[in-house]
Order: structure tokens, then C-alpha cells, then sequence
């Protein structure tokens, strides 16, 4: 599609035909051929046309609710989740401090499977690289490796700059 398909007339008739209430589709056919429907969107969203109150195809107005004040929602809690300390969800899987790593690689990268760690071990134009192997527990590595690869880091706005080079 080409600028040269919103001439002066053509749009004089889409602002016509939008707020009318027609359809950005009913208003591209009308158009004619070369005219889409995203076309008609974007003119409209470029030009900053709104419907019509007469246009609107708005819902009716709700009733209105009374609103909670924030006390009467928390005295309707149970009083066992009010008192005590937070539930903490127990898991299976121990602590990955616990877990010894390998200290070799136990699988190569041609012969890694599906839901084995994929932690690398050496650099991959050295002899000896592989990957560790073991089941995996989150994402694509065990427990242990997890934990070291999945750490949260602190956003700032110098973050982008530094991973860019640019500091």
C-alpha cells in the first residue's frame, strides 16, 4: 500500500464514513480496491478520529456497585490466614547447595537428550567439552546449575548499557 491511496478525497470520506459509525472493514470497501481494512485503522488512528457519541455501540451503563472500604475485606478473611507466620510450600528437591556437580562432563552435546542438564563444561573448540547431563529440575539444567544460571539481577537503566558495552 502507497500514500499515494489517501488522497484529499479519500480521506474526506473516511472521516465522513467513520463518524457515521461505519466499520474500518464497510469503509475499506467502500474505498475501493487497494484499501484494507488496516489501511482504514491506521489512517483513522494517524488522523486521531474518535466515534460519535450517536456512533457508539458503548454497553449500557452498569448499576453501580457501593465500594468495599479495605476493612471490611479483611475482616471477612478467615482468622487462621490473618495470625501467624506465611505458609511456605514444601518441595522435594533438596537444597541445590546440597547436590554435588559432576565434575566432568557426563554427556556430549551431540548426545544430549530431552530433560538432561545442559550445562557446559570447557569451551566447545577444547577437547574434553561436554555438558553435564544430569535430570533436569528448571529449565534446561539440574537443581544445582539452576541456581547458579537463574539468579535475579537488579534492572536499572544502566543495565541495557552495560550488557551493551557502552558503559
Amino acid at each position: 500500500m502507497t500514500s499515494a491511496i489517501w488522497t484529499p478525497e479519500n480521506t474526506q470520506q473516511l472521516i465522513a464514513l467513520w463518524k457515521e459509525g461505519r466499520t474500518a472493514a464497510w469503509i475499506a470497501r467502500a474505498l475501493g480496491p487497494g484499501v484494507s481494512r488496516c489501511a482504514v485503522l491506521g489512517k483513522v488512528y494517524r488522523l486521531g478520529l474518535a466515534r460519535g457519541p450517536e456512533a457508539r455501540r458503548g454497553r449500557p451503563a452498569a448499576p453501580s456497585r457501593e465500594k468495599r472500604r479495605r476493612g471490611a475485606v479483611v475482616a471477612s478473611l478467615p482468622a487462621a490466614r490473618l495470625s501467624g507466620p506465611p505458609r511456605v510450600r514444601a518441595t522435594n528437591t533438596p537444597s541445590a547447595a546440597l547436590i554435588p556437580t559432576p565434575p566432568d562432563p557426563t554427556t556430549t552435546i551431540l548426545a544430549v537428550g530431552f530433560g538432561q542438564c545442559r550445562w557446559p563444561y570447557g569451551h566447545a573448540d577444547e577437547a574434553g567439552f561436554g555438558l553435564c547431563g544430569r535430570p533436569v529440575a528448571r529449565g534446561a539444567f539440574c537443581a544445582a546449575h539452576a541456581e547458579v544460571g537463574y539468579q535475579k539481577r537488579s534492572c536499572t537503566a544502566e543495565s541495557p548499557l552495560r550488557m551493551g558495552g557502552f558503559d
